[in-house]
């Protein structure tokens, strides 16, 4: 990298730990400074679902992701632009990532076209006739003025052919060039390219090379957690993040199961983000220090101790779990804000810790005691 050129994201490796792959960073953004390995929540239509900009900061939160085809059909990015960019727009100072809505197309299924040019669908809220491509994509995340821009990529299903794999994977290297032609603004934003390729070895090497290749501020992982087992998950991790250079962010996308963000940061990962933790929060769950505890059930009805005990959240140091199972049941909005800033901040913490126990070379162990205190089999 070159340090008189330096991109507007860069990721500063201060540790690398000599049992596991996991490093320590600081992810320099133009709205601010983040510790690494770091938990993005996801604010799809520029908000966190429930949480106010104050409430996030209160969990720890610095960085979070919004979403390009959300925003590209409702309210539009020129009104974004007019309000001053996304980060003025839902009073946020800290740094922004935005997803380039590619996940999002290939979510629709039978409602889209993929051709090289791009893809046209169907919009979710009306049926309209809508298109992107890697230039709109990228266009409308430049006029959101997002910190990371991420590349327009097919995410390739699963499972898929080999054959399907291969040529989705060289159709996302040709729209990442694109991507890259379009975008004029590196000074303040940066394009991470997604590295593709299924569960198929060879084909994961081949992507990595294709988009390293073009020397981004940064790189992403797709095509995971799209429903192959946690194993699979990680085998393809295993031999993936060793091809991304160790200079620059690695950005595993869709994952934030306390389990995987440990394996992910054991494997190298900087970067992870997911509705998760908000999600199960709406469906009345919530992650404590030894394992989900679902509020809306009728053993904690009388039950006045914090959701969890160890936890220093603004829910747990103010209210029961009878309290907040008694707001979910009455459908109050206070009550899945409640279990929302909870589990945010949870995942904050255990990030917090994990970098912790890779300062002080302890992560192994760190994960033995988690997984046996919340559950998990070995």
């Amino acid at each position: 990298m070159d340090v008189n050129h330096l991109p507007a994201v860069r990721l500063e490796v201060l540790k690398e730990d000599t049992r596991t792959k996991a490093r320590l960073g600081k992810l320099h953004t133009p709205h601010g400074v983040f510790d690494t390995p770091v938990f993005m929540p996801v604010g799809t239509q520029a908000t966190v679902k429930t949480m106010t900009p104050e409430e996030l900061k209160d969990t720890g939160s610095g960085i979070i992701l919004s979403n390009t085809y959300h925003l590209f059909l409702r309210p539009g990015q020129e009104l974004i632009r007019e309000a001053g960019g996304l980060h003025s727009f839902m009073h946020w100072d800290g740094a922004i990532l935005t997803d380039s809505g590619g996940f999002q197309v290939f979510s629709l299924g039978d409602l889209r076209k993929i051709t090289d040019e791009g893809v046209e669908f169907r919009s979710h809220l009306d049926g309209s006739r809508q298109f992107l491509s890697p230039e709109i994509a990228t266009q409308v995340q430049m006029a959101l003025g997002s910190d990371i821009v991420m590349a327009f990529d097919e995410c390739t299903p699963y499972p898929a052919t080999r054959e399907y794999a291969k040529s989705s994977l060289e159709r996302t290297t040709r729209w990442l060039k694109r991507c890259k032609d379009t975008l004029t603004t590196t000074d303040r934003q940066s394009l991470f390219g997604i590295v593709q390729g299924s569960m198929f070895e060879e084909l994961r090497k081949q992507s990595a090379a294709e988009v390293t290749d073009l020397d981004l501020p940064g790189y992403a992982i797709g095509g995971l957690s799209v429903g192959e087992p946690k194993e699979l998950m990680y085998e393809v991790m295993d031999y993936t993040v060793p091809l991304l250079p160790k200079d620059r962010p690695r950005y595993l996308m869709g994952v934030g199961s306390p389990d995987a963000l440990i394996e992910g940061v054991i494997r190298g990962i900087d970067m992870f983000d997911c509705v998760l933790p908000t999600r199960i929060a709406r469906n009345g769950t919530a992650m404590t220090r030894y394992g989900k505890l679902v509020v809306r059930n009728a053993s904690v009805a009388h039950d006045f101790t914090p959701i969890d005990p160890t936890c220093d959240c603004y829910a747990c140091r103010n209210y029961s779990r009878a309290y907040i199972r008694h707001l979910l049941k009455a459908d109050e909005i206070l009550g899945l804000r409640l279990m929302s800033i909870h589990n945010i901040h949870f995942l904050q913490t255990l990030m917090k810790e994990i970098r912790q126990a890779i300062a002080e070379e302890r992560l192994p162990e760190y994960r033995r005691k988690f997984f046996t205190d919340y559950g998990y089999d070995e």
